[in-house]
């Protein structure tokens, strides 16, 4: 029965988070501190979560790598987050209006369904991209850093080489004409689910949910370290149902994760990533 009942967090975190957003004011909604404090609670409460249902023994937080997560978490949120709204969130708003593109339309469905439509489109971005990166080797010493972590905590997806974590956060949201509580509801809930598939969290949800949604169970096993093509499958971060369309999805879980030799990376050697190649090169030239 307690397993049964810990197996449903991550939905009822997800209706808890709907239900404010679907219930708050505007004049709440509004207010510039809302949104970044719905999604830092709910870090915090996944991030706690792991200290009462530990999932691998062996992904144990310590004072290191939670130093670390809050670090890129704070970098995510001020910096990634600062970047991608004036260069592309701002322009693509710009182009909006000069080119009178709307969709008026979305704003007169229902709240569930307006959440349901910004998660999805921005969520099929990040799965080619996520893919792309997969395939392609500079996009891949990009996105390299963070499979290079040797475990999975609630924060984990903060973590990688700054020209990822820019990548990854591009969308096209800023062209749909949704309310602007739906909007921060897709931002959260897409951060709520994210957070639940890197956590250390022994929460294996209904088939329902992991039909649409990513678990820890699908992307802990695009971490294995135990088989490179494993790793080439699960792409979702927070929508894997583009994997189930697209034929990427596959069913399975891993403890061991990690990269190569699954040497823990330093957050320099994190940023310094993409010049690998070039740095060895270099290297082995005075060598």
């Amino acid at each position: 029965m307690k397993q049964s009942l810990v197996n449903l967090l991550p939905p009822a975190t997800l209706a808890a988070i709907l239900a404010f957003w679907g219930l708050a004011p505007a004049g709440l909604v509004e207010q510039p501190w809302t949104l970044p404090l719905v999604a830092v609670t709910t870090i915090v409460f996944v991030q706690l979560l792991e200290l009462v249902f530990e999932r691998h023994e062996g992904w144990r937080i310590n004072r290191t790598e939670l130093a670390t997560d809050i670090f890129y978490t704070a970098f995510g949120f001020l910096v990634i987050g600062y970047l991608s709204d004036t260069l592309v969130n701002s322009p693509l708003r710009e182009l909006k209006a000069d080119w009178g593109i709307g969709t008026p339309w979305l704003a007169e469905l229902p709240f569930l369904v307006q959440v349901m439509v910004v998660l999805f489109t921005f969520e099929f971005g990040q799965y080619w991209m996520h893919r792309a990166m997969h395939n392609w080797t500079p996009l891949w010493l990009t996105h390299a850093p963070h499979h290079h972590v040797t475990q999975l905590n609630a924060m984990k997806g903060y973590i990688g080489n700054p020209i990822e974590l820019f990548l990854i956060s591009l969308g096209v949201t800023a062209l749909l004409d949704v309310d602007l509580n739906a909007l921060f509801a897709s931002f959260t809930v897409g951060g709520a689910i994210a957070t639940y598939a890197h956590a250390n969290v022994k929460a294996d949800p209904p088939i329902w949910y992991g039909f649409f949604f990513t678990t820890i169970r699908n992307h802990s096993l695009h971490h294995t370290a135990l088989s490179y093509e494993d790793t080439r499958c699960n792409y979702g971060n927070s929508v894997i149902f583009w994997d189930r369309v697209f034929g990427t999805y596959k069913e399975g879980e891993s403890a061991i994760v990690g990269q190569d030799d699954r040497k823990r990376l330093s957050i320099k050697e994190q940023w310094l990533f993409p010049l690998r190649p070039w740095l060895e090169k270099k290297q082995a030239a005075e060598g």
